[in-house]
């Protein structure tokens, strides 16, 4: 039984995301924002570019964090948690720094920070905690304390959304053929040199499993999208694509793609599945099925307030399912490094995290 005293109050809360442009002429802006300081050509820019035009240069992000928000501040309320929600970004407005700003503005001295990411990574947690630190020195003296929320791959209030939306999705291929249908969970590449660094494999595979054996379905993989950068450079695989085309030559009729690495249907999945994997699947005549991302499913934002109430709570319950028990609150220093070898040039602590390294680098994000 869980100690109900506060542990370690705070006044706010803040949901950090990664941003994304709300018109035509955002898009190369945010896009110069993300790639600033990394060797990308600009072809490659334009043919980013190109994605966000097919959809009025509207990222869905931007609309999907406010119906998140929306939904989390009827579920505080509800609780009784006095705790405002404040949305930043790391490359587009809000961004985190106006953020801290207007929270050190209205009293705020030390708040919780819910990533939209599940999983451990550079990119996923630790470039995110970098980036809170980094906007709190540029706010300077009275900068809230910010801690981050654990990471909740296989949180119980995680994983059954995605049960329900695969079953769902399982559920609109044919009956007789739906036994064989093979199901391909998707999530973003990362470099291997990053992904060495990291549980992000692992933690994906144990969601996939999860989420899978939850469903009552066994003929699944972990695939991935989204990747970029030099070709020459080893990325996590097999690609999505690359994995239709061979549940196709294998004999398989239907798949159901589910994007359990992302929690909204924001770009990456819009285009990268949606458009570029619907496209090859309609080529080579397989039948795909997207499953749904979790988004404001009711489940999944009481698992939010639930993880603002652990925090904040002696002794709490920590939910988790599976082998791997619950990530601990307090990162080791070392944790989700960019690459092997990195060394840590700063210790920069950021509130409830472990000292961090500093780099210039950035991963691909688009």
């Amino acid at each position: 039984m869980s100690d109900s005293r506060l542990a370690e109050p705070y006044d706010a809360l803040l949901v950090v995301s990664f941003g994304g442009p709300e018109g035509s002429d955002e898009v190369l802006p945010f896009l110069e924002n993300v790639l600033r300081g990394r060797n990308v050509p600009r072809e490659r820019m334009l043919e980013v570019a190109h994605h966000y035009e097919l959809f009025g240069g509207v990222s869905p992000i931007n609309g999907q964090n406010r119906a998140l928000i929306a939904a989390l501040e009827r579920e505080l309320g509800a609780s009784n948690l006095d705790l405002p929600v404040y949305w930043g970004n790391r490359n587009w407005h809000p961004l985190l720094a106006d953020t801290l700003r207007q929270m050190r503005s209205d009293g705020v001295t030390r708040a919780l920070a819910f990533v939209t990411s599940a999983y451990s990574s550079y990119s996923g947690c630790r470039q995110y905690r970098e980036d809170i630190e980094r906007a709190r020195e540029a706010v300077g003296e009275g900068a809230p304390r910010v801690d981050k929320l654990r990471v909740f791959y296989n949180h119980p209030g995680f994983i059954a959304p995605n049960v329900e939306n695969l079953r769902a999705a399982l559920a609109r291929i044919p009956y007789e053929r739906r036994r064989a249908a093979r199901v391909a969970f998707t999530a973003h590449s990362i470099p291997l040199s990053m992904a060495s660094n990291c549980d992000y494999q692992a933690q994906l595979l144990e969601t996939c499993r999860l989420v899978a054996e939850g469903a009552g379905h066994a003929g699944w993989q972990l695939v991935f999208q989204s990747r970029s950068g030099s070709p020459a450079q080893p990325w996590l695989e097999p690609d999505i694509c690359d994995h239709l085309r061979e549940l196709k030559r294998t004999g398989a009729t239907d798949v159901v793609v589910a994007p359990v690495g992302f929690i909204s249907d924001h770009m990456e999945v819009l285009y990268d599945l949606d458009t570029e994997a619907r496209r090859v699947a309609g080529e080579i005549g397989l039948n795909l099925v997207r499953a749904a991302t979790v988004g404001t499913h009711p489940t999944f934002i009481r698992m939010i307030r639930d993880l603002v109430v652990e925090r904040q709570t002696c002794d709490p319950v920590r939910p988790a399912l599976g082998a791997r028990g619950a990530k601990e609150d307090v990162c080791p220093a070392d944790c989700c490094l960019m690459g092997a070898g990195r060394p840590s040039n700063t210790n920069a602590q950021i509130g409830n995290s472990a000292p961090l390294a500093s780099t210039n680098e950035r991963p691909a994000s688009i």
